[in-house]
């Protein structure tokens, strides 16, 4: 009788931690999925350091939903599309396996264009106005100063860019670029150090949306160290907690 208890015993163990593993990829491949910001693309709105839920059904799903995009699911089901300003975790292109974030700024058929460092869609600049200095100090070699701005897209939407200069060669100048059917026009934040759609990214399309970025849930510093437990709560970004991503 023990025996068999016993038996019984692992046997729901491991049957438990199948129906956790199971409910937990239906959560992630469904409903929410966490990610964590490795890289500057995207300051001054998302920091490294910054975890973030991203929403799976908002633009619906493809095969890219899913754990290793295995899915068989031929473009999207349940197709939402982003509006301008969204910012959206997507597979890079060229490998459509690792994962991006950057903020849409062209829909299909649009015209995208930057000249000496402003953006022009559909042919008209894109108002900014001038915020400040901006010093990054956190996971840099050196402290960084850019110029803040408050940009308005097309349709209202507000949100903060950082800029270096205005003649970055490779980013601050580009072609008239027209976005095509079914394809996304992506930028970071981070105007003059981020990899977007003005560089190796190019036009996203839209079967490699992964989803939409909603919240922040945790956030910290590089103050902390690992192995001293006591500086953990002053890494912490306090603020930044359980804040909505617009």
């Amino acid at each position: 009788m023990k025996k068999e208890k016993k038996k019984e015993s692992v046997f729901d163990t491991i049957k438990t931690i199948i129906y956790a593993v199971l409910i937990a990829m239906l959560i992630r491949s469904l409903y929410f999925e966490p990610f964590r910001i490795p890289s500057g693309s995207m300051y001054p709105t998302l920091e490294v350091g910054d975890y973030l839920f991203v929403s799976k059904y908002t633009y619906g799903y493809s095969k890219h939903s899913f754990p290793f995009s295995l899915a068989p699911i031929k473009g999207r089901i349940w197709k939402g599309e982003p509006k301008r300003g969204d910012i959206v975790v997507f597979k890079y292109p060229k490998d459509n396996r690792t994962d991006f974030i950057k903020r849409v700024i062209g829909l299909p058929g649009d015209t995208i264009q930057v000249s000496r460092g402003r953006l022009y869609v559909n042919g008209e600049i894109v108002e900014r106005e001038f915020v400040g200095e901006y010093i990054l100090k956190e996971y840099v070699v050196r402290p960084e100063t850019y110029q803040e701005y408050i940009e308005t897209l097309p349709g209202g939407m507000k949100h903060r860019v950082l800029e270096m200069s205005d003649f970055e060669n490779k980013v601050d100048n580009t072609q008239k670029l027209t976005v095509p059917e079914g394809h996304y026009f992506v930028m970071g934040d981070n105007r003059d150090r981020s990899d977007d759609s003005r560089v190796h990214v190019g036009f996203v399309p839209e079967e490699n949306l992964v989803g939409k970025a909603r919240f922040l849930f945790f956030s910290h510093n590089d103050k902390g160290k690992w192995y001293k437990p006591w500086t953990w709560p002053k890494a912490i970004r306090w603020k930044k907690l359980f804040k909505g991503l617009y």
